[in-house]
């Protein structure tokens, strides 16, 4: 931190809850606003995040500043886009003396990260942060994984039972269609579990920080990456159901009983398995079976 940037201060009840009156801010449900009121886990987000003074930081979600106030402590630059528009003058406020941290007044699915990027980083890959709503937390995730966006990695704060989703493994209760998709991006790593008590007001669930570190190139190879996922969703849409009964089932596939079967025989699998045995590399094996890169 240089001698010219303010220490963060916001991270306690107290502050926070003076913060807030001093707004009159009301807290939107819908947004599952929660904030942090615990510094050494935001101390523990921006060393998982390896945030310097060389970086520019998206950060998604930032409340009243509390997080933005630890990253622009640390970067070189932040852009905090905030959804709800009641939170920007608590923002103007609580960020006007930390230079380096700009505000967007915006639905993050809707900015542009790869313009962004270009704009303050020289297009080179970007490091995002964010306290996810928890029911936003995949569209988000996915989001930033999916699209041609130059993305270094992700630290985020999610529901722990979302983090222990996505670095679980076949065969386990939390392994699902999050799983391999993060999986299939990115090296994902909990960095820290964090109790309500960290929290203002407090959740009703244990929290979990999580540090995803995109791979220079997807996990597998594939032909056909959207077939993949179209795959993946049936096959743990109808989680009891077997393998070829989910995907013959499915209003995403439109691939014959005898093509399921000839593709679960090729990866080497018995007609009973269930799809949530299958590693990433066997979901891949069948999307390149039956987008006919490989033949029986």
């Amino acid at each position: 931190m240089s001698n010219t940037t303010p220490r963060p201060y916001l991270a306690n009840a107290q502050v926070t809850r003076a913060v807030l009156d001093s707004h009159k801010f009301v807290l939107q449900k819908k947004y599952g606003q929660n904030f942090l009121i615990a510094p050494h886990i935001l101390e523990e987000i921006v060393a998982a995040a390896g945030i310097t003074e060389d970086d520019f930081v998206l950060e998604i979600g930032p409340g009243i500043g509390t997080m933005t106030q630890y990253l622009a402590a640390s970067a070189r630059a932040v852009t905090a886009v905030e959804i709800d528009r009641m939170l920007i003058p608590i923002l103007e406020d609580t960020l006007h003396e930390f230079h380096n941290a700009e505000i967007i007044h915006q639905d993050i699915l809707k900015v542009d990260i790869a313009k962004l990027a270009e704009e303050k980083n020289q297009g080179k890959p970007i490091k995002v942060v964010a306290n996810l709503p928890y029911y936003i937390t995949t569209p988000i995730i996915m989001n930033l994984l999916e699209q041609n966006i130059p993305v270094e990695s992700i630290t985020v704060m999610v529901q722990r039972e979302v983090a222990d989703r996505m670095q679980s493994g076949p065969g386990t209760k939390d392994y699902g269609a999050l799983s391999l998709a993060v999986q299939y991006f990115a090296r994902p790593q909990i960095a820290a579990i964090v109790s309500p008590d960290c929290f203002f007001p407090q959740p009703k669930v244990e929290s979990a920080v999580v540090h995803l570190t995109r791979q220079e190139k997807p996990a597998v190879s594939v032909s056909d990456e959207d077939l993949l996922f179209r795959l993946i969703r049936a096959s743990f849409n109808q989680r009891r159901k077997t393998l070829a009964n989910g995907l013959k089932n499915s209003a995403e596939l439109n691939f014959t009983k005898e093509e399921i079967e000839a593709a679960i025989e090729a990866i080497g699998k018995p007609l009973t398995v269930r799809g949530e045995t299958l590693t990433l590399e066997e979901f891949a094996g069948l999307a390149n079976f039956l987008s006919g890169t490989q033949q029986p």
